[in-house]
């Protein structure tokens, strides 16, 4: 089995996104806030940054590829420009069959309809030697972490409070986890978490 890395931003009372994702606000309402770190403090945590795109291939739920719903919008090709940052492919766990999209870079998205497990065996298989990554939302994050596929758990902690939004550990009582770093910035603590077993 392949080793598998998470890396979300997460606000202090444990959401991934604001409230309200639409296409004016894909991180929702306040979400923008958790990210500031990588858009302001580039060089200070470039080594967190680099990490985040260092995968060997990705997972990703349909709610963070775009904000479409049911049948496709096939000019939608993902929130990131003709570039995306990913240069590895990508598998977008969706119920609505469509065409692989080749992107700039190496980056190319595949839609995947049978499920979690078809869309890890896509990704280990076209990971070769490298990790895998699990992009996000929150949605997919946690099913992968309950069935225990999640190795390292990588967590940016912005230090605001949302209130509301995409919850990351909903009804995922009994985990446990180890330190294994933490570092901090004047707007992120990175903290590196390995899952325990048994």
């Amino acid at each position: 089995m392949p080793f598998l890395t998470s890396d979300p931003a997460v606000s202090l009372d444990g959401f991934i996104a604001g409230p309200g994702q639409d296409l004016e606000h894909p991180l929702g309402i306040g979400g923008e806030g958790l990210h500031r770190w990588h858009w302001e403090q580039t060089e200070e945590n470039a080594a967190e940054i680099e990490a985040i795109c260092s995968a060997g291939a990705y997972i990703m739920g349909r709610n963070m590829f775009g904000p479409d719903r049911g049948e496709w919008d096939l000019t939608w090709k993902g929130w990131w420009g003709d570039d995306p940052p990913y240069h590895a492919p990508v598998y977008v766990l969706t119920h609505y069959e469509r065409d692989p999209v080749e992107m700039q870079g190496g980056t190319t998205f595949h839609f995947v309809t049978g499920g979690p497990e078809e869309a890890l065996r896509l990704a280990t298989d076209a990971a070769g030697d490298g990790h895998i990554s699990i992009a996000g939302g929150a949605s997919t994050i946690n099913q992968y972490l309950r069935a225990g596929h999640i190795d390292e758990l990588r967590l940016h902690v912005a230090p605001i409070v949302l209130g509301s939004g995409e919850a990351l550990f909903r009804d995922l009582g009994g985990l446990s986890f180890e330190v294994a770093s933490s570092r901090s910035t004047s707007l992120v603590t990175h903290v590196t978490l390995r899952r325990t077993r048994g």
